[in-house]
Order: C-alpha cells, then structure tokens, then sequence
C-alpha cells in the first residue's frame, strides 16, 4: 500500500460540547462551543484558517445539504467550506477530509468539526425512513435495535457460545459504560447503573433490552490540524498526530450467498487491518479504544474484528475486565456512544476527543496512567451494508 499519512498531521486544538437534549440550543450554538474551545487549545487566530469541512448526518432540517452554515456560524471569511455525510462514520469523515488537505500541503490549517440536533429531527430524534435501496438495505429488520440483534444470534452460532453468557457480557459491556460516563462532566449519561437492572431491563429486540442500546444526542466536536513542523513552530514540541485514517464501505458483499454468516463486521476487519499497517503498529500496541457501541453486542464483536479478542473469545474477555477502565485494553474510557451520547455527525470527532485528551493527560478523573496509541472505530449503516472508519492517534515520534 502507499506510505499513508502516518506523523505527516498534528491536531494541535480539539473541543466538544456537552452532548444531551439540548433543548435551548441550535446547531449554530454548538458549532461555535465546540469551535472556540479548539481554537483556544490550538492557541491560533481565526484568520489562520485555510479550510473547513462539516459533519452532518440527519438534520437536514437546520443545516441542509451545503456548509453555509458552518461558513455563517464560525464567520469564516472567503474560505473554502464542505459539507460531509457518511451515515455514523460522518465526524471521522470530516477528519480524514481535513486531514488530507493538510497531508497533501494544499491548507496549513484545517478544520474539521461535526454536529448534530438530533431532538430537532424526526420522531424522538431519529429521522424518518426515506424510499430507496440504501434505507431498505440498512434496516432490514425494521428498526436499528432489531437489525443488530440478529448479530447477537450469529455470533452464538458461530462460535457455540450460551446465550446467558452472551447476555451477561453484553450486560458488562453497558454496566462498564456507565461507570465511566459517570466520571465525564459531558457525558449525557451520567448514572452508573448496577448489573442486576440492566439485566433486569425491558426487552427491546431479544437479546438486546434497554440498556444494551445507546440513545440519540445532540452535540458537536471539533479538531484543527495542522503540519508537525507548524505545530512545533508555534511551540507544541511533542504533538498529537495522526497515525492513521482508513475507512471501508460496503458494496453488498458481506451478505452474498456463502460470503458471510452475519456474525461479525467484514468492513472493520478490512479497515482495522489497512489502519495498523499505516500506522505501522498492531492492535496489541494500543494504549486504548473508542468504539462504535450502538448496541452492546456491537462492541463485543468489534474487539474481535479489531483483532483485540481472539475469534470467539470476547465474551469471556469482557467478562474479565480486559476492557474496563482500569483493564488491560481500556475502551470507551468517556463512556461511548451509550452514555457519552451519539449526535451521529460529531460521534467520531468525539471518539477522537477522548483520545486527545488521554494523549495529553487532560481526561482528569478518566486518566488512564500510560497512553501511546488510542484508536477510533465508527461503524455507519448496519451489519451487512456498512461503512467503517478506524482512525489511530498517537504522539510524534
């Protein structure tokens, strides 16, 4: 493959609101929080800005199809401006495309910022389904919940696994969850929830029950980026950089006849395996994760297609604390998707958040003591017609 872009990006300022139901504010007042918390990290002027690029994934109703509104909220004056959309993966999208204009020495400073009013769209924030192949495709089963229980039911198939031990991992997986959210003054989520209510919960699509499903959010995030060698000129002797950006998008066929059982992410694993060899680190050498746990069972199958378990052995490692706070592998150290929240445009932009702020020793009551590489993973769309994005920061070597 091509070199990459591996330590040729510094993200010298990120931010991030507060994700929740943000009822008394508009798109326009999360983009300009989350913006002027990077800009005063990045320690840079307006005016140094070269490019921008939006996420928006759903709320057609306040941002529409172009980047105006980012261009009128930021007051950025005769810039270019892009709107990007790529279902869940859309944060990490406006990344990669920030990214790239700086790995390509077209900009010196880019922005790339997601947002997402998702209590202003649809019904209870979630849009309402379109005719066409791409919708029919993505929830096959009638809703997101019960699409990706059929992952839970293959997954046992595949590898003999009981159901209660699945039950009680994926029950791990959102108890974890919460107890950090509970430590992250932004989280939407912030009550630690005992094992014995979530499994307890009202069944939402067996095996999921409420507590195995993440909600919908409103909220933005924020990165500027720039070049190593202008990161250390303005006096960031050490950066954060970007060691990888890779993504893998679905053309159909995971679901062809004999090509794929259902039990796990075809476009992660393909993804996942091009971001470690850009970065030119493996999976073991990570430090930490921020996944795309919309389901709980989602995030178990995605330790494996991250090739962080074994094939078949997630259960047993999630219910050894491998990935808790103070585990092995921590993941989703600000509580993921689940109780940080998911305004889908800005998810991946908050994953990268998070593992800024670990970098830098910034995380406060989340800390984690020695952190070298974190690793991003956004799954847009559903099993069998998806798109994933696995992003690997680091510091400069």
């Amino acid at each position: 493959m091509a070199s990459g872009i591996k330590d040729r990006v510094a993200i010298i300022g990120m931010g991030c609101t507060v994700f929740g139901e943000l009822w008394n504010k508009g798109p326009e007042d999360l983009i300009v929080e989350a913006f002027e918390e990077a800009l005063a990290d990045a320690g840079i002027a307006r005016g140094h800005i070269n490019a921008a690029w939006v996420g928006n994934a759903l709320d057609d109703i306040n941002i529409g199809n172009s980047a105006l509104p980012l261009a009128h909220a930021l007051r950025l004056k005769a810039i270019p401006v892009s709107r990007v959309e790529n279902m869940c993966a859309t944060g990490t999208e406006a990344l990669r495309a920030a990214t790239y204009a700086v790995a390509a020495g077209a900009v010196d400073f880019a922005v790339a910022l997601g947002v997402e009013k998702l209590k202003d769209t649809g019904y209870g924030g979630l849009p309402l389904r379109t005719k066409g192949l791409a919708n029919d495709l993505w929830m096959p089963y009638g809703s997101a919940p019960g699409t990706f229980a059929q992952l839970a039911g293959a997954y046992t198939a595949r590898h003999g696994a009981s159901s209660e031990d699945l039950k009680r991992a994926m029950a791990h997986v959102s108890w974890k969850s919460h107890q950090n959210g509970a430590l992250n003054a932004k989280a939407h989520l912030r009550k630690a929830v005992d094992m014995e209510t979530i499994l307890n919960a009202p069944m939402i699509a067996n095996p999921l029950g409420l507590f195995d499903c993440c909600g919908v959010s409103d909220g933005a995030a924020c990165a500027i980026v720039t070049t190593p060698e202008i990161a250390k000129g303005l006096g960031i002797a050490n950066p954060v950089t970007v060691k990888a950006i890779q993504l893998s998008a679905s053309h159909g066929w995971e679901a062809s006849y004999h090509e794929w059982d259902g039990s796990s992410i075809r476009n992660t694993q393909e993804a996942a395996k091009r971001a470690y060899a850009e970065a030119g680190i493996s999976a073991h050498d990570l430090s930490m994760t921020e996944v795309h746990d919309c389901f709980s069972v989602t995030e178990l199958v995605t330790m494996e297609d991250l090739g962080l378990s074994a094939e078949g052995s997630a259960i047993f490692d999630i219910l050894d604390g491998r990935y808790d706070h103070d585990g092995a592998m921590p993941c989703q150290t600000d509580g993921g998707l689940k109780c940080f929240g998911h305004p889908v445009g800005a998810s991946g932009l908050r994953m990268a958040y998070e593992v800024y702020s670990q970098l830098l020793g910034r995380a406060g009551d989340r800390q984690l003591a020695n952190v070298d590489f974190g690793l991003t993973h956004n799954l847009g769309g559903q099993p069998a017609n998806s798109v994933a994005a696995v992003s690997i920061l680091g510091r400069l070597n």
